[in-house]
């Protein structure tokens, strides 16, 4: 059992929460229809021992986890036990104008779906999302055509299996957290055309001044697409099945991932022009505005004009390159955890309030840290301006990382071939993370803001990082590729990413000329603030200090004597430990609840501007 000995906390968000509108926002921002119907609120609920339930415990606030305060349940689902939802939804007579489709943003681990007694599928995975059709159960001489009656069945075997966990754990502790459970993020309805949209894909063609716009559908309706900067219409482009047989769609045909399930025959792309071109990053983080007409189906989105590469330096090392010009990479860990939702942001401005606070420091990238976010937050780093590290999250069945990290520190890498040393000797479980990741990857392809993919972490469940970082750079070319922060480097990848928190933070020049230097991990300087803590009696850090003055001439301290000189022989990217504190981890800028700011802003955002300063005058030399 879960031994629940912590102060909860509130968020400001978490304290006005109105349980009548949770998280309403429009959950898809890169393929809105006008049809939509928001699942959050009360459901009946139900922890059982057997996978029947015949009656229910109580209601449930949807889409927070029964183990989170804002759930109204605070219990935790055991790996034997059944979690059982249940809601009935009576649809607006105009809703329904074809196919029915019922979405799920997650739900942790393995989900089967009823809907009026049928079974439209299920899902295994806690971090993606999924889409089951369910027009058919709307059908039947028993069946109101306005009704659904919608229960999902989940179970969750947290870190006893080898299913992605993240840093879930039924033994919580230090870096590990609270196990969480079922529904986390927005359940919702959309109701589409006989032939719709299924999948939208978007490729910025900076040097072209072109966006490539592919699109799988159900059919061959005509197609038409608009872009808008501003306000004002800069490109246009339209299709129709006469054009189906042209040279560049052939291709497309060839090529096209097959992401929504549909022949190669509903596969096309469009090649939209623009008339003017604004490239897109932290700095100028403009978006343009998409339309598309398909049929009676049409939708809206936005892209931005960027291109990712890796490139050399004046001085022959590898650089991180946006737009083609060097950008240094000055960001935190983020975790995205809150104290009342967990997982689950307890508001659209929760998830803005932390960006803008790491913007307002002075830095242009959060690595998110083995959490795959609602598509909201990466809508609000590429409105706001911030590149996004985007993490896999692991799984298996080791828990002990402390020989991984010793060696790491001595310098060794051991082959991740070796399963059993990585916790990974199931084959079932190898096969499940790579389907994970392909669904992770097709999920949050369109993102403006992120610029690399990091697989693996720390030895945590990795395997064949070699080839996996291949897979990712076959399926996406257009970002690069952390394929093992911090461990048990093979040598692959973008990045010579290294975690150091013990020693004294030192690179090599001439490793820079192989890869970009990346110090992925570093600082996690701790400052307890009472009346702030999850876990009062046990608190962890790296390095803790009782006085705030003395925290943040810490923090700058450790950027000007060991990360300044290190930009000098070519160190590209930082990622800072970290954003928030998280559960009995103290070394956050923020506090857990979101309420105490503790380094000063200001400081912060000087050192940030020196540390780029002083990495201009280094690619310039």
């Amino acid at each position: 059992m879960v031994k629940n000995d912590f102060v909860q906390l509130l968020t400001p968000w978490g304290e006005s929460l109105n349980p009548e509108a949770v998280l309403q926002e429009y959950p898809r921002p890169q393929l809105r229809r006008e049809s939509y119907l928001n699942l959050n609120g009360f459901w009946n609920y139900a922890i059982t021992e057997e996978p029947i339930c015949n009656k229910y415990d109580g209601q449930i606030l949807v889409p927070f986890s029964p183990e989170s305060v804002l759930s109204g349940v605070s219990r935790t689902l055991e790996p034997h036990q059944y979690l059982h939802y249940q809601r009935k939804v009576s649809l607006p007579e105009d809703f329904v104008r074809g196919p029915l489709l019922l979405h799920f943003g997650a739900v942790d681990q393995v989900a089967t779906v009823h809907v009026n007694g049928r079974a439209p599928g299920h899902h295994t995975g806690g971090y993606t999302p999924f889409c089951l059709d369910i027009t058919d159960c709307l059908t039947g001489a028993d069946v109101d055509a306005y009704a659904l009656d919608i229960r999902v069945t989940v179970q969750d075997c947290s870190d006893t299996s080898w299913h992605q966990t993240g840093k879930q754990r039924l033994d919580r502790g230090g870096i590990w957290y609270t196990p969480q459970s079922g529904i986390w993020q927005t359940v919702w309805l959309e109701s589409v055309p006989d032939e719709y949209i299924k999948d939208l894909t978007l490729k910025p063609a900076l040097e072209e001044g072109a966006i490539r716009i592919g699109l799988e559908t159900t059919g061959d309706a005509p197609l038409a697409a608009r872009a808008y900067l501003h306000g004002r219409l800069v490109g246009s482009v339209q299709w129709t099945q006469s054009d189906s047989q042209s040279a560049r769609e052939r291709e497309w045909e060839k090529s096209a991932p097959n992401a929504a399930g549909t022949s190669a025959a509903s596969s096309k792309e469009l090649l939209l022009e623009l008339s003017e071109v604004a490239a897109w990053s932290p700095e100028n983080p403009v978006l343009y505005d998409l339309e598309i007409d398909y049929g009676q189906d049409s939708i809206k989105s936005y892209f931005g004009m960027r291109h990712f590469s890796v490139s050399t330096d004046a001085k022959g090392r590898k650089q991180f390159f946006l737009n083609h010009e060097p950008y240094f990479q000055s960001g935190l860990l983020d975790q995205g955890y809150y104290s009342d939702g967990l997982l689950t942001p307890p508001s659209d401005e929760a998830m803005i309030a932390d960006i803008e606070l790491a913007r307002s420091m002075g830095f242009t990238m959060l690595r998110k840290h083995i959490k795959i976010e609602p598509l909201r937050w990466y809508y609000h780093c590429d409105r706001l301006g911030m590149l996004v590290w985007q993490d896999m999250v692991n799984g298996s069945e080791r828990k002990d990382i402390i020989l991984h990290g010793a060696l790491a520190i001595a310098g060794v890498h051991l082959k991740d071939s070796h399963y059993s040393w990585f916790g990974r000797q199931d084959a079932c479980g190898r096969l499940q993370w790579e389907v994970e990741l392909a669904e992770m990857l097709a999920h949050l392809k369109n993102v403006v803001s992120i610029n690399t993919w990091v697989p693996f972490n720390e030895a945590w469940g990795q395997f064949d990082a070699g080839r996996i970082a291949g897979v990712v750079a076959s399926v996406d070319d257009t970002r690069l590729i952390d394929h093992a922060s911090g461990w048990s480097d093979q040598r692959t990848g973008d990045y010579h990413s290294r975690h150091i928190y013990f020693t004294k933070i030192r690179f090599s020049e001439r490793s820079a000329k192989k890869r970009i230097l990346a110090l992925t991990e570093f600082g996690g300087y701790s400052l307890p603030e009472p009346e702030h803590l999850f876990h009062p009696e046990k608190i962890f850090g790296y390095k803790k200090y009782e006085d705030r003055s003395e925290y943040c001439a810490a923090v700058i301290d450790l950027y000007e004597t060991q990360v300044l000189p290190q930009i000098a022989k070519g160190l590209n990217a930082l990622v800072y430990t970290q954003l928030t504190d998280v559960e009995d981890e103290i070394n956050g800028l923020i506090t857990y609840d979101r309420k105490k700011i503790k380094m000063d802003p200001a400081s912060m955002n000087t050192m940030n501007a020196r540390l780029v300063q002083a990495f201009k005058d280094s690619v310039l030399d």
